[in-house]
């Protein structure tokens, strides 16, 4: 049944009711797109489920994971994850269209399948990449006391952990404590089995998932907002995939991200109050540096109030955590971040400009000049966003201004970095901005297939088009475009920046 209030239209304008002889017509409902979502997980599961493939890798051992061993061709393999992407942004679309037309089902049954949905993909063997076996690794190095910041899998020489690694070998961490503190108790969990320490970490990540969309369904009671924060978060089959069946560990610094942002809006203020906000985005930054962006809304806040207190009590609980954090692994580790810092993935649009072969225009510009670049350009798309993203509270329009423009300026990228850029924008009412993260997350999970090293994964050579191709030449063109139908969304309707 339809809520008495529609939510506003797609264009930020708000919805009305159809009407046909004066007389209110029921609201197109959303079945079509949830129909394409449960196909979408569906055939995400069934990569999973069908065993080592293209898109997963081997974990090696016996017991859980379990998955049957189909041994399937890569042709019907990228056939069915081309589905499920494709299948999840229509889906997706579809629920959009329909939420601004009025439709509006049980939220929390949503929350439920996306909670059950997480579960299943925890307990299936990782797809979509071989991250979570370096995962697993440099957990092993804690616990045979290492240091994942010096080592890497080559270093270990004759051994489970570093056998099972495949890309990446001879790259220490990159992660912040925080991930390095959950790896090295899940592989003190799974002892000399690789394969138990990434069901661990599995696990790990599909709590977090959950309790991001937690978080997010208890922070306001409108059944609008839940929908949105459902549809845009716990049943999103493109971050269940990424972040969840791929056991990427971003989730965990999204889960202590939103929490900081739902606590700093919580209630009534105080010293306290901001010093655990602080302490959250700590823990944000001591899993992946960019994460702590969310932290800049509730700054501003306390600073354009000239509530210095509050201010200090918040850097004091961030930088407590951070300190501590890294004061453990030690100053290094900051090391690999800096390194990382300068990097262009393959399908950034600033790979048109730069990279290893000169640029997809050839014009081979130095890296200096894309950081320079990559810096002004998320300035200008600060001061964009914060004028144009849907009125709400300007605290979190703030951080969401921070966390967009960060992901569409860096030069690196890759689909699951999208998952922190959904979470702040299911804080915010329905806007145009959801289309444009959409079509972002989309064109970076096709420019990633698989997102495994070709030759590691068995990318036939008749196939390898779709690095060369695909990845490297046509989508920055199309993420480039994308970044412009962002920029010209803050441009249609600007609004007068909010008063904080």
């Amino acid at each position: 049944m339809a809520s008495e209030q529609a939510p506003p239209a797609l264009d930020g304008s708000p919805a009305r009711p159809r009407t046909g002889g004066g007389t209110a017509l029921t609201p197109p409902g959303g079945t079509p797109g949830l129909v394409c979502l449960g196909l979408s997980l569906a055939a995400f599961l069934a990569l999973s489920l069908l065993g080592p493939s293209l898109v997963q890798p081997a974990l090696g051992g016996s017991g859980p994971p379990w998955t049957f061993h189909v041994d399937p061709a890569p042709g019907p393999v990228l056939a069915l994850l081309v589905a499920g992407i494709l299948l999840a942004g229509l889906g997706l679309a579809l629920c959009f269209r329909a939420a601004a037309r009025g439709w509006s089902p049980r939220p929390g049954l949503l929350l439920a399948a996306g909670a059950v949905l997480a579960a299943v993909f925890s307990l299936s063997p990782p797809v979509g990449s071989s991250d979570h076996l370096n995962y697993a690794a440099y957990g092993h190095m804690i616990v045979s006391g290492l240091d994942p910041y010096v080592t890497t899998a080559t270093d270990l020489g004759d051994d489970p952990y570093g056998d099972a690694v495949q890309e990446w070998r001879d790259t220490p961490s990159i992660y912040g404590p925080l991930v390095t503190g959950v790896q090295a108790l899940a592989a003190l969990a799974g002892g000399d089995s690789p394969r138990l320490t990434v069901l661990v970490l599995s696990l790990v990540n599909g709590l977090a998932f959950v309790l991001t969309g937690l978080i997010l369904h208890l922070r306001t009671r409108d059944e609008r907002a839940r929908l949105r924060a459902a549809l845009l978060w716990t049943l999103n089959p493109l971050l269940l995939y990424h972040l969840v069946a791929g056991s990427h560990n971003d989730v965990l610094g999204i889960t202590a991200a939103v929490a900081a942002l739902a606590l700093f809006t919580a209630g009534t203020g105080g010293a306290w109050r901001a010093f655990g906000t602080g302490a959250a985005v700590g823990m944000a930054v001591a899993t992946k540096f960019p994460a702590g962006v969310v932290g800049g809304g509730p700054a501003w806040r306390l600073l354009t109030r000239r509530r210095f207190g509050e201010l200090a009590a918040l850097l004091a609980g961030a930088g407590l955590v951070v300190a501590v954090g890294y004061g453990l692994v030690g100053p290094h580790a900051l090391d690999r971040v800096r390194e990382a810092a300068d990097s262009i993935s393959l399908a950034n649009p600033w790979r048109l400009l730069a990279g290893r072969d000169g640029g997809v225009l050839g014009l081979d510009l130095p890296r200096s000049f894309v950081s320079a670049g990559s810096l002004v350009l998320l300035v200008v798309l600060v001061w964009l966003l914060v004028r144009a993203l849907p009125e709400a509270d300007p605290v979190l329009a703030v951080s969401a201004a921070l966390v967009l423009a960060w992901l569409f300026a860096a030069s690196y990228a890759l689909p699951w970095y999208d998952g922190l850029g959904w979470a702040v924008l299911a804080f915010l009412p329905w806007s145009r901005f959801d289309w444009c993260m959409l079509a972002r997350t989309v064109a970076l999970s096709l420019a990633y297939l698989p997102a495994r090293d070709p030759r590691l994964a068995g990318l036939p050579d008749g196939l390898h088009w779709l690095v060369t191709g695909v990845r490297a030449t046509v989508m920055p063109f199309v993420l480039a475009t994308v970044l412009v139908l962002l920029v010209w969304c803050c441009l249609r309707r600007p609004r007068p920046a909010p008063a904080l």
